[in-house]
């Protein structure tokens, strides 16, 4: 390997995409971030969201198009479900020294244990657990906001909506979270009904954190909503013990807003990532990491996962939508 060349790890989900740049040592040279980039809602839009941030990150590092040659590109991105995912987002990157495509559960396990063996949680827009033993993934969870992903965003979102239609009509309590969430639509059931044929796991994700700063204020409501999911977050951990998982990660942009509402026992199994999905993509490349950088925290920021297939890393890892 070219002792000279870079390493790029991109970790794009349903609500941001992140990129970072760093040499052959392993030292940050540069970063940016963009838009969502989930390739099974909207493939075109999510490799332009790629490109854009590729290109930033470049010119941050002072580095000339033609200079991709000497860089390893690793890709963490919700939405890839199969290797045929995998080649049509490479062939879309050419040009690159190499080009290693993965879910975005694969990279933050990755990141989550610094390359090494280990298990995460993945609470963002959707929810998912994963496994990595001796280079092999076990997927578990997840399985989209239609038939799974529980305790995610998305789905704290959705119940609070429900919650709020059922109360409205006077089948469940109301309470301020309900009338809050009401308001939104001028108390108007028609107007989101309407809203919700079109809105995605992103739109319902977007209404957490209203649920938690609900619930961190008592409100029954949202205390008894966020409390479900933290035990559906309980129940994946729980899991990936059984499946083998001796360090259990809790990652995602959901990660620090439902740890304090995660049964006693879950609360002590979990624990924080070694290193970002970011740095885990740059794993995935073949790079090293020298300086980590913290996964963010303090806010309620989503991402979209699905499990991955059982398989080495790189073109057989699955995601769920």
């Amino acid at each position: 390997m070219n002792s000279k060349r870079l390493f790029l790890g991109v970790d794009g989900g349903a609500t941001r995409c992140r990129a970072r740049l760093r040499d052959s040592g392993g030292s940050v040279l540069a970063e940016a971030g963009g838009a969502g980039a989930n390739i099974y809602v909207d493939f075109e839009a999510a490799i332009g969201v790629i490109s854009a941030t590729i290109t930033q990150v470049m010119a941050a590092a002072s580095l000339a198009p033609a200079e991709k040659r000497g860089i390893a590109v690793g890709l963490g991105l919700a939405g890839v479900g199969s290797p045929e995912d995998e080649g049509r987002v490479a062939a879309r990157l050419a040009g690159f020294a190499d080009v290693r495509v993965a879910n975005d559960a694969v990279t933050a396990c990755l990141g989550a244990h610094a390359g090494g063996d280990g298990a995460v949680v993945i609470a963002g827009t959707g929810s998912a657990g994963l496994v990595r033993l001796r280079g092999t993934n076990f997927p578990i969870g997840g399985r989209g906001f239609i038939l799974g992903d529980d305790g995610s965003a998305a789905r704290i979102g959705h119940e609070a909506l429900r919650h709020a239609m059922r109360a409205h009509d006077g089948l469940d309590v109301a309470s301020l979270l309900t009338r809050q969430l009401m308001a939104r639509f001028r108390d108007d059931p028609v107007m989101l009904e309407q809203w919700a044929l079109t809105a995605r796991p992103s739109d319902y994700g977007a209404l957490a954190p209203i649920v938690f700063d609900a619930a961190e204020r008592g409100d029954a409501v949202g205390v008894a909503i966020v409390r479900q999911a933290g035990g559906a977050i309980a129940a994946l951990a729980q899991a990936l013990r059984r499946l083998g998982g001796e360090r259990i990660a809790l990652v995602g942009g959901l990660a620090d807003a439902i740890r304090p509402f995660l049964p006693a026992e879950a609360a002590a199994l979990v624990q924080r990532p070694l290193l970002d999905a970011t740095d885990g993509a740059i794993l995935l490349a073949g790079g090293k990491v020298s300086d980590p950088v913290a996964e963010p925290s303090g806010a309620v920021e989503h991402r979209s996962h699905a499990a991955v297939a059982s398989a080495a890393p790189g073109p057989s890892d699955r995601s769920h939508r």
